[in-house]
């Protein structure tokens, strides 16, 4: 051996790719793919990270208590089972780490999150995936990949890149199906967004069982992506277990900061809210009519279902857009190349991507009624 050589699991991981924010020689860019809030974070988030300028020369407080206590008086949670990371992704990597060994497996849908499959290989583990029922997650699938090696099963409820969701009372028959020595990890990253009143994001569950965990994010509706700031909560057990691997400080004090201010805005989150609620229907309805499929979502984007066909893919699609300077999200990495996932934007972003979309759709078909016309 002439060189230090990682483990075997490490090597076959298929890096984290994120969504594209360029597009080159557009005059101007829309980027759409990432699903970041089109209203930006909160103004009083922004003013406390000026604030904190004269402060960044000192370590944050270890435990992020200030924010723990901020999010626990805004949900009503005890602060001692929340731990606080460099957003939910963090996270999701020291559960992995704290459950998943080698030998042990962790089960995640179909088309899950990809960070699931990236912290299970990298904590030596092995995924499973468990199908899933019209690109969402079924309960029986699920339980039905479970095994007496399995240590967790992620479910991203909203799930992301298809915005499907399952209600409460599948999430909680799942919650009850799962054998004791199983950590099940909600994650609700797009929690906010959801105004369906069967949907619940975990609480209830992770106070009704010893093994559920719930993980949140400031990156999407609270528009703090820039700063990674995320948490979870869980059982006492799961927190202290995670208290003993994370990196110390692993949330900056800005971050801390930015985040109790956002919390603080509760019209800036209704702001984002009712956006959300407006033009989520307004894309999928007026995409739909253009002849595309759009899969039913719940969070802020959607996926659309291109053809087969000559002129007419997704990858066919991503480029005509781009040339546009319209930025969406290719998902072939999640088993669904025939779909790009949009972002919810801003008005104007909204309109043009419909616009392009139809003229895209008009432009690929020209040529295909041109030859049904010579042959009919």
């Amino acid at each position: 051996m002439t060189k230090p050589t990682p483990r075997s699991t490490v090597l076959v991981i298929d890096a984290y790719v994120p969504g594209r924010s360029a597009a080159p020689g557009a005059a101007r860019v829309f980027k759409l793919s990432a699903n970041e809030t089109p209203l930006g974070p909160s103004p009083r988030a922004v003013e406390a990270l000026r604030g904190m300028a004269d402060h960044i020369a000192l370590y944050p407080e270890g435990s992020s208590r200030a924010l723990r206590e901020a999010i626990g008086a805004r949900y009503a949670l005890n602060p001692d089972r929340i731990i606080a990371g460099a957003g939910s992704d963090n996270l999701l990597e020291l559960l992995a780490l704290a459950y998943i060994g080698p030998g042990d497996e962790a089960v995640y849908s179909q088309h899950g999150f990809l960070e699931y499959k990236i912290v299970t290989l990298a904590a030596g583990g092995t995924p499973v995936v468990a199908p899933e029922t019209n690109y969402t997650a079924e309960v029986d699938a699920l339980l039905a990949c479970v095994s007496e090696r399995t240590k967790i099963v992620f479910l991203a409820n909203p799930n992301n890149p298809t915005g499907t969701f399952l209600p409460a009372n599948e999430v909680a028959r799942l919650a009850r199906s799962l054998p004791s020595h199983v950590l099940l990890v909600l994650d609700a990253a797009y929690a906010e967004y959801v105004l369906r009143e069967d949907y619940e994001a975990g609480v209830a569950l992770v106070d009704a069982h010893e093994n559920v965990v719930m993980t949140r994010t400031f990156s999407k509706i609270y528009g703090l992506a820039g700063l990674r700031v995320g948490w979870a909560y869980g059982p006492a057990h799961v927190i202290d277990a995670l208290n003993r691997i994370r990196s110390p400080f692993n949330v900056s004090s800005v971050g801390s900061a930015a985040a109790i201010a956002a919390l603080s805005d509760r019209a800036h989150l209704d702001a984002a809210i009712a956006h959300n609620d407006r033009w989520l229907p307004w894309l999928s309805r007026e995409i739909s009519a253009l002849g595309l499929d759009v899969l039913p979502s719940v969070a802020n984007f959607v996926a659309i279902r291109f053809p087969d066909a000559p002129g007419l893919t997704a990858v066919d699609a991503d480029r005509f857009l781009m040339s546009r300077g319209l930025v969406l999200r290719a998902i072939g990495a999640y088993g669904m190349g025939e779909f790009l996932r949009l972002t919810v934007g801003a008005q104007e972003a909204n309109e043009r991507v419909v616009e392009a979309l139809a003229e895209f759709m008009q432009s690929a078909r020209a040529p295909q009624d041109a030859q049904a016309g010579v042959h009919g």
